[in-house]
């Protein structure tokens, strides 16, 4: 397991299994985010406009929210 820090705002970590790479980050239901994968990059938007991108690694993305706990999976 990988920790980034986002800023004050959250941590970001990522998960390495043999079959894909798994990013979840906790920003709280608060910050109401939303995700775009544009070319490798995961953007996530909160809803006071604070962007914060997510390198990734190549493969097919799924990305999805759920009370403010943002997955993203490669595989």
């Amino acid at each position: 397991m990988i920790l980034d820090q986002f800023s004050d705002e959250g941590i970001a970590r990522r998960y390495d299994y043999p079959d894909r790479t798994v990013f979840v980050a906790d920003l709280g239901p608060a910050a109401e985010p939303s995700v775009d994968v544009v070319d490798g990059t995961a953007i996530v938007v909160d809803r006071d406009g604070r962007q914060r991108d997510i390198e990734l690694p190549a493969g097919t993305v799924r990305a999805f929210n759920r009370n403010g706990v943002v997955t993203i999976e490669v595989r």
